[in-house]
């Protein structure tokens, strides 16, 4: 009903006369849409050196977001807007457990986030410190986390959809998002935004801006700020029957009083506050040298209650089960839900200087960013400890750093071709660190406590028993999963370019990389092309090698954990290690040094543009070879059992069921097509229409698995098991269209758009138990009026008509699991939301 009160209000501010102050806003928009098509025209993502070019004659396919279009999707943080624009990008609504769940990871092109380079200006971005361990969609990644730079701080993005390792380094396999911060030197804005979910809960509140003023002989500075805070929505969950055990075959009389709701975490679970800022500026000092800097900064609190659900004492119903005995009702009687807490500093700066020298174009530049984590956990215990536990704890921290120190040369030869030969040319050097840090003990000893055996429903079910150690469903960082890691990388690469005759143009690039550990040496290359046919009909293509050096965390990281394992139809806690590939349990279990990921890319397209009507499609194939991913569970009943546990405790692992490590496992071949179209419509009596349309499609398939190693090729053990394989190929939709109307007419203006998911399946180690979801379209709406040059206001609606994905789960003990958790729009239905923007 307050959705569609929002549509009627907006619907009654369409009718309000046009006056002249509304012709020059209308004016004034047209003035900025205009430039900024003009703008994202030209194009520096992919681009090394002097040549510019446009989006229409680059040789590789390079999609251009401009502020217009980060605005206006109703959505806050830049995961989620650039997911609701870029068909190839997915993020599932609850990846696994652990920090994964309060930090969603992403997928681009059915590969995960840590394939995709971020820059900032062209300068690298740091990763987070937050390994997604326990995530099964990018499980064990470390990528970038977008959402710490502010949206109103962004001129635009340029998203480059093709390998680039040999232009920009490790990580760039499945492309490169550029994000360009804003230049403009004059003026301010303001905004905010409010909504919430159509069932309950969600609520937003969001504030951003930005301002810019001159900065000496033609500079700029221009600062922005963003301030969040979303809310938790209503659980997504089934209500259970019962918390209490039958009174003589009948309720208990507490029932009448009890949410049973259990899983609050089932669904958007995070209670997020987020307060982004940063700067952009330039100063010149004389005709040809100009300095620049740059820098974000971000402060983040998150409350996140996904998998933290914990049974009442009673079992549910009065059975009993391993988890239930965790549960003292001493301290909470009629159960409990934990959080988990995620308190967050990062920041990047960087500063560099511009010039010329004997007539070369020189850049010289450093860049520092820091992702500093502590980890808490909030209205849980220590059941060893005993009644006596407390229920706040500081669990660790995690830090990641990375330094960085460039230095780019450029400029053109009249060769005698078509164009001139653009030569480019740098050395770059980083240096980065990762450190685990531990928490309290109480977050992670035994305290010895056993439960008294007694005539309460509690001591009649687990009595006698001794709870697990470690925090009840989150465990705490003890000071034999410390780690500090840390190394040094130095690169240089060659960029060559030209057009050999008029409308054909060839580029090269090289690039040598040496680490200091194991990643060692590496060298990639590419190779791209782009032949005019005809006026606006164009092929282009290109082949590149590519490669992906090991994240320090996915080296050095380590962690003990109490793990939900179902053994037939219970629920059975167990203690499983997460080991740092170089420990001496890990090399006793097989482990390895980690070696990069190596790539081979292979594009080929078509374009097309003609006035108002741009059309491209690119199909690609991307292989990975020794793609790093995480073991099964070893040493669970099925997969090694006694033997893996003896072997662990021969090495200093005691008390633990299982473990598991990173490894080079796998080699994939993924193939996909990009189709993108864009038409735009300007007519004299019902306005401009600016049409788009885009769709995606990518298939992964696992072409090797390693052998088990030497050391446990006498034991029944699976290394990377049923479920994973699957996770790798299915968990996320191969297909996604996206179409999208934007409408404008004097102060109005309309957006439409509706985006369909393809199917996908959660699978199991059990064939029978995989459950698939089929595809379904979204529908997102809005609705803006500017009331004044000065304010405009607008209403809109993300997944419009509340659809929800299939009811095809397998619903747990505590009501999840209905609509799975892998659905990249989400499990709670529609949202809406109101804006107001002021500019001065």
């Amino acid at each position: 009903m307050k959705i569609l009160k929002s549509f009627a209000l907006a619907a009654s501010v369409s009718l309000i006369p046009i006056t002249a102050a509304h012709a020059e806003a209308a004016a004034d928009a047209a003035a900025d849409a205009a430039a900024e098509v003009e703008g994202s025209a030209i194009i520096v993502t992919g681009a090394r050196g002097q040549t510019q070019r446009s989006v229409a004659d680059s040789p590789v396919p390079v999609d251009v977001i401009g502020p217009a279009e980060l605005k206006s999707t109703g959505r806050t943080g830049l995961k989620e807007i650039l997911g609701n624009i870029i068909p190839s990008l997915t993020m599932p609504a609850l990846g696994g457990g652990g920090t994964s769940a309060s930090v969603r990871p992403i997928s681009i092109r059915g590969l995960s986030g840590d394939y995709v380079l971020v820059l900032v200006n062209g300068k690298r971005r740091h990763t987070t410190s937050l390994i997604n361990n326990l995530s099964r969609i990018s499980g064990g990644s470390t990528p970038v986390d977008i959402d710490l730079i502010p949206t109103s701080g962004v001129g635009h993005i340029e998203v480059l959809r093709d390998g680039a390792a040999a232009q920009y380094g490790s990580d760039a396999i499945s492309g490169v998002i550029n994000i360009i911060l804003d230049n403009t030197a004059h003026g301010g804005d303001l905004s905010l935004t409010g909504g919430q979910q159509y069932a309950g809960g969600g609520e937003l509140v969001q504030l951003s801006g930005s301002y810019g003023a001159p900065l000496g002989d033609g500079g700029f500075l221009r600062l922005s700020l963003e301030a969040k805070y979303h809310d938790r929505a209503k659980s997504a969950a089934e209500p259970i029957p019962y918390l209490y055990p039958l009174v003589n075959g009948q309720p208990d009389p507490r029932e009448a009083g009890a949410d049973h709701v259990i899983a609050g975490g089932y669904g958007r679970s995070n209670r997020d506050k987020i307060i982004n800022t940063g700067y952009n500026a330039e100063l010149p000092l004389g005709e040809n040298t100009t300095l620049y800097s740059f820098s974000t900064v971000s402060y983040r609190d998150i409350k996140d209650a996904r998998g933290a659900s914990v049974a009442a004492p009673t079992g549910y119903g009065g059975q009993a089960n391993s988890q239930g005995a965790s549960v003292l009702p001493q301290i909470y009687p009629g159960g409990f839900q934990a959080y988990r807490r995620i308190q967050e500093w990062d920041y990047q700066a960087a500063v560099g200087i511009r010039s010329q020298l004997a007539g070369w174009d020189v850049d010289l530049s450093t860049s520092y960013g820091q992702d500093n984590v502590k980890l808490g956990a909030e209205n849980t215990l220590n059941p060893s400890i005993g009644p006596n536990s407390p229920t706040d704890f500081f669990m660790g921290r995690q830090k990641q750093d990375l330094w960085v120190n460039n230095l780019d040369i450029s400029r053109e030869y009249e060769v005698g071709f078509a164009k001139p030969l653009n030569v480019a040319f740098g050395v770059e050097h980083r240096w980065e660190r990762f450190q685990n840090i531990a928490g309290e003990p109480d977050s992670y000893r035994d305290g010895g406590y056993v439960i008294p055996v007694d005539d309460t429903p509690f001591g009649r079910l687990y009595g006698g028993r001794s709870p697990s150690p470690g925090l009840v469903s989150f465990t705490g960082t003890s000071p034999a999963d410390e780690t500090s890691l840390s190394r040094n990388n130095l690169a240089a690469y060659l960029d060559v370019s030209t057009d050999l005759t008029p409308g054909w143009f060839v580029g090269l690039a090289g690039r040598f990389e040496h680490y200091s550990d194991s990643a060692g040496n590496t060298f990639s290359a590419k190779a791209s092309t782009r032949i005019e046919l005809a006026p606006g009909l164009a092929l282009r293509g290109g082949v590149n090698t590519g490669f992906r050096a090991p994240s320090l965390a996915q080296t050095g990281f380590s962690t003990t954990q109490n793990t939900v394992t179902v053994i037939g139809d219970e629920r059975v806690l167990t203690v499983s290690k997460f080991l740092p590939v170089n420990s001496a349990a890990a090399l006793a279990l097989g482990a390895k040094p980690l070696k990069p990921e190596k790539s081979l890319n292979f594009t080929a397209g078509i374009t097309y543009e003609s006035g108002p009507l741009r059309l491209t499609v690119d199909a690609y194939q991307i292989r990975i070879d020794n793609r790093i991913v995480k073991t099964e569970f070893l040493g669970t009943a099925s997969n090694g059992g006694s033997a893996i546990r003896a072997i662990l405790e021969d090495n200093g692992v005691e008390d633990v069921d299982s473990a598991q490590f990173f490894t080079n496992a796998i080699d994939t071949r993924t193939r996909g097509v990009d189709v993108v179209g864009e038409y735009t419509l300007d007519t004299a009596s019902v306005g401009t229409f600016r049409l788009s349309a885009a769709y995606s499609y990518n298939k992964t398939k696992i072409l090797s698995v390693i052998d088990n190693p030497a050391e446990l090729s006498s034991l029944n053990v699976t290394l990377f098991g049923r479920q994973a394989r699957r996770d790798l190929v299915a968990a996320t939709p191969r297909s996604k269209v996206v179409l999208t109307s934007n409408w404008s007419s004097g102060p109005v203006k309309v957006l439409a758009r509706a985006t369909r998911y393809g199917g996908y399946t959660e699978s199991s180690n059990l064939a029978a138990s995989d459950r698939t979801f089929g595809g379904k379209w979204i529908a997102d709406a809005e609705i803006g009026y500017q009331l004044t040059p000065a304010l405009d206001l607008a209403v809109g609606a993300n997944n419009l008509f509340d659809t929800y994905p299939d009811r095809n789960g397998a619903i747990a003990f505590d009501g999840s699991g209905q609509y799975g958790g892998f659905a990249p729009f989400g499990l709670n239905g529609g949202f809406y939301y109101a804006r107001v923007g002021v500019k001065f």
